[in-house]
C-alpha cells in the first residue's frame, strides 16, 4: 500500500479529525495492532470483546504511525501527541469496514495478477505452495499464516505494491455468499478451488452445499481473461463448475491432479473438461518420513485451426519437505499455477521442493526425550484428520505410535457421526495407542473400538494436563506422537508441554 492521508480519507469517506502536517506524505503499510506499528505505516483501531484498539492510538502513534483511522476521537495526550507528529486521525462510521474500502480501492492500483485460492482442506499449505512457486516467476505477496477472513483478505491485497507480479488471496468461509463477498473487492484474475470437504457442514447441511459456495470464487473470475485451476480429482468437480458458471462463460481451464493412481492414462485420455493445460502427479512414494516423492507431469491443449491437439507430456522429478500424500494434491494445485505463468517444470519442481511446513502443520519436532512429535495441531476436519494418521500411520517409527486426537469444530449435527468416522479409519492404522481429549473425540474412540480396535490401546483425557501425565509414563525413545484437533482445543499446549 502507497497512500496518502487525503486518499486514505477519500477512499473510506473519513473526516480529519487531526490533520497531518504532509497531506502528500505516503503511508507504506497498515495495521490493528499498535505492537506491529512501522513508521509510516497506518493504524486502524478496531473495537473488540476485550480490548479497544482506540485505547492504543497513542502507543501506535508513539511507535510511528503515520496516521490512524477511528471511530471516535482519541483521548488529549494521543490527540496532542498526533499534533506534535504530524501525523493524521481520521474519523469514519466503521474502521473495519474502512480495511475493506481501502483494499477495494488499492486493488485498482494492482498492476500484477491476483489469485483468489479456497477449498476445505489444505488451503494454506497450498497457499504457500503457490506462493513458493510465483516467486520464483516475480514479486510475489500471500496471505499471512491462514489471515483469510474479512480483515485478512484486504490486508493480503493492502500488503502488495503496483509493480507486485502476483498476489495470492487465501479465502476463507463458513456459509453461502462469503466468498462472493470477498471477490468483490478482491477482484481475481485466477481461481483455484483445492477441494471440498465437510468443514462448516454445520451451516450448509451438506458436501453438494459447500461445493456451491467455493464455487463463488469461480463464477467471480472475469470473462475472457479469468482461468479456473480445477481438482480433477474432486467428486464435486461437476457442481463447482456449474455453480461456478466455467462450462459455457469463456473463461479457461487448467486441470490437477494428485491423485497418484490411474492419474497419468486418465489424464491423458481425459478432455471433457477442456483444460488448457493440465499437471498432475505419477509414481507417487513416501520416503521412511513420509515426505513424498514423484514424478511432476504436465501438457498443454490448444486448438489449431479447431483441431484438439495435445503437446508431449513433460516429466520432471520432485520431492516435497511436507509430509503425507495429501500434499501431492497440494502441489499439483500450485505447480499448475506456475505452469499457467509460464514456468518450466524444473523450476516448479525446485520451489516446491524448497516449500517448508508453517509451525502447527505437520511440523516435525524431535524432543529431547528421544521420541518424535508431529504437531498438526492448528486445525482439523474429518478430511485432514483421516489424512493426518494416514500420513502418520506411513512414517517409519523406531518405537510405537501414538495419536492424540480431539475435538473438531463446526460440523453441527454431523459431529457424532464424523468424529466416529475418523474413529473408524483409525482402526485400520498401524498406530499402537490413541488418546482421545474433548467431548467430541469420545466419538473417536467409540468409533475405533467399534470397528476392532482394541480398547486396551485407547484412552480417554479430559485435559491437556492429562493427557501430559499420561504421555509422562508411557513415551519412550524411539516414539512418535501425533497431536491433531481444531484450534479451539489448544492441544498445542501439548507439544509445548513435550517439547519443555
Amino acid at each position: 500500500m502507497r497512500l496518502n492521508a487525503k486518499q486514505i480519507a477519500a477512499y473510506t469517506g473519513g473526516q480529519f479529525l487531526i490533520d497531518p502536517i504532509d497531506p502528500s506524505a505516503l503511508m507504506c503499510g497498515i495495521t490493528w495492532d499498535s505492537r506491529e506499528v512501522r513508521p509510516g505505516w497506518l493504524y486502524v483501531a478496531l473495537p473488540g470483546e476485550r480490548v479497544d484498539g482506540h485505547d492504543f492510538v497513542g502507543a501506535a502513534l508513539r511507535a510511528g504511525a503515520a496516521g490512524a483511522l477511528v471511530m471516535q476521537r482519541p483521548d488529549a495526550a494521543a490527540s496532542l501527541l498526533a499534533r506534535e507528529m504530524g501525523a493524521a486521525i481520521i474519523e469514519v462510521a466503521n474502521t473495519a469496514s474502512a480495511i475493506t474500502d481501502l483494499a477495494r480501492a488499492w486493488r485498482g492500483h494492482l498492476r500484477g495478477r491476483v489469485i483468489g485460492l479456497t477449498g476445505s482442506v489444505g488451503k494454506t499449505t497450498t497457499k504457500n505452495l503457490t506462493r513458493d512457486v510465483c516467486a520464483a516467476y516475480g514479486s510475489t505477496v500471500a496471505t499471512r499464516a491462514n489471515q483469510n477472513n474479512e480483515l485478512g483478505v484486504p490486508r493480503t491485497l493492502l500488503a502488495a505494491d503496483p509493480e507486485t507480479a502476483v498476489v495470492v488471496v487465501e479465502m476463507g468461509m463458513r456459509g453461502a455468499g462469503q466468498i462472493a463477498a470477498l471477490c468483490d473487492f478482491v477482484r481475481p484474475d485466477w481461481g483455484v478451488v483445492t477441494n471440498v470437504g465437510e468443514s462448516h457442514i454445520e451451516l450448509l447441511g451438506s458436501r453438494e452445499n459447500i461445493a456451491r459456495a467455493k464455487s463463488e470464487l469461480y463464477a467471480a473470475l472475469p470473462a475472457g481473461t479469468g482461468r479456473a485451476f480445477l481438482n480433477l480429482d474432486e467428486p464435486m468437480l461437476d457442481i463447482l463448475m456449474d455453480a461456478g458458471d466455467v462450462r459455457e462463460r469463456p473463461v479457461a481451464l487448467v486441470g490437477f491432479e494428485g491423485h497418484p493412481d490411474e492419474a497419468a492414462c486418465e489424464l491423458l485420455e481425459r478432455d471433457e473438461t477442456l483444460c488448457e493445460e493440465v499437471v498432475w502427479a505419477e509414481d507417487v512414494t513416501l520416503d521412511a518420513e513420509g515426505r513424498a516423492r514423484f514424478t511432476l507431469c504436465a501438457r498443454d491443449h490448444a486448438d489449431v485451426e479447431e483441431l484438439a491437439l495435445f503437446a508431449p507430456v513433460e516429466r520432471c522429478a520432485c520431492e516435497l519437505a511436507l509430509t503425507g500424500r495429501h500434499n501431492v494434491d497440494n502441489a499439483c494445485a500450485a505447480a499448475a499455477v506456475g505452469y499457467a505463468l509460464g514456468l518450466d517444470l524444473e523450476t516448479i519442481a525446485a520451489a516446491l521442493s524448497a516449500s517448508v511446513p508453517e509451525p502447527g502443520r505437520q511440523e516435525v519436532i524431535a524432543a529431547r526425550g528421544g521420541f518424535t512429535i508431529v504437531n498438526d495441531a492448528y486445525n482439523a476436519s474429518p478430511d485432514s484428520m483421516r489424512a493426518s494418521l494416514s500420513t502418520f500411520a506411513a512414517t517409519e517409527v523406531a518405537g510405537r505410535r501414538i495419536a492424540v486426537l480431539g475435538d473438531m469444530g463446526e460440523l453441527g449435527d454431523f459431529a457424532e457421526a464424523c468424529h466416529r468416522g475418523v474413529g473408524a479409519h483409525l482402526a485400520g492404522l498401524p498406530i499402537q495407542r490413541v488418546i482421545c481429549v474433548g467431548e467430541l473425540a469420545a466419538f473417536i474412540a467409540e468409533g475405533a473400538a467399534a470397528a476392532g480396535m482394541d480398547a486396551a490401546r485407547i484412552s480417554r483425557a479430559a485435559t491437556v494436563a492429562d493427557v501430559l501425565e499420561e504421555l509422562d509414563t508411557l513415551l519412550e525413545p524411539g516414539d512418535a506422537v501425533l497431536v491433531k484437533a481444531s484450534h479451539f482445543m489448544g492441544l498445542t499446549r501439548v507439544v509445548e508441554g513435550l517439547v519443555h
